[in-house]
């Protein structure tokens, strides 16, 4: 599976929200059903967002890339260090956790 262009076709067809902020807030409610971070992502944050995922069984994906390029995947003109897929829509962005 391409996870740039599951991303992308997420975030057309579904609904993604942006942000460390929002990705927290997706994590803690179980609101998420999928949580990815970049790979530069802070560590003390990092802990923090895997333990709200964990106890909200959300699984958390590192992208490979930094925020920049996370951003620009999502469309961006901006650095995206995190996001929470809500609704995946026409994607298969779910299956890059669930094996294939």
């Amino acid at each position: 599976m391409d996870l740039e262009k599951a991303l992308r076709q997420a975030i057309e067809s579904g609904k993604v929200e942006l942000g460390m902020d929002s990705t927290m807030k997706a994590a803690k409610t179980g609101r998420a059903r999928l949580v990815i971070v970049s790979s530069r992502f802070p560590p003390d944050a990092r802990q923090d967002l895997q333990r709200y995922a964990s106890m909200s069984k959300v699984p958390v994906l590192e992208f490979k890339g930094d925020s920049a390029e996370l951003g620009r995947v999502c469309r961006k003109p901006f650095q995206v260090a995190s996001l929470a897929v809500i609704d995946p829509g026409s994607s298969n962005i779910l299956s890059a956790v669930k094996g294939g």
